[in-house]
């Protein structure tokens, strides 16, 4: 609860309910897979609760042919305060890629949060 006061200075509390992240999950040219829905839902739960600060998440992924094997790609754009997130892989399968997609935002993120902190 946070306290406000107003002009009189009467001291009221004010509750503020914590909103969840937006998540807007695409599969670009090709079938959707409600397991990976649900996969990338608990995963960036967990981002959420670490960095509630988080607005929103835009997950896409995407199929391209690739003679190396890889070609499987999954892109994460975050919006936070300031500046947005971005990070991509292209791995052999979906849940790698966004596993290296995951580590990179994460990666992001935590500079974000040390730039954040007041220096005292």
């Amino acid at each position: 609860m946070s306290y406000l006061s107003d002009s009189t200075g009467i001291t009221f509390g004010v509750y503020f309910k914590v909103m969840p992240m937006k998540t807007n999950i695409q599969f670009v040219q090709m079938p959707t897979s409600e397991a990976m829905e649900g996969y990338v839902h608990e995963k960036l739960e967990k981002l959420y609760r670490k960095y509630d600060w988080i607005i929103k998440s835009d997950v896409f992924f995407k199929k391209e042919n690739d003679p190396k094997g890889k070609g499987k790609i999954c892109d994460i754009e975050l919006s936070i305060p300031g500046p947005r997130i971005y990070a991509t892989s292209n791995e052999n399968n979906f849940e790698m890629a966004f596993k290296e997609t995951l580590k990179d935002i994460e990666t992001l993120l935590k500079k974000k949060k040390q730039e954040m902190k007041p220096y005292h």
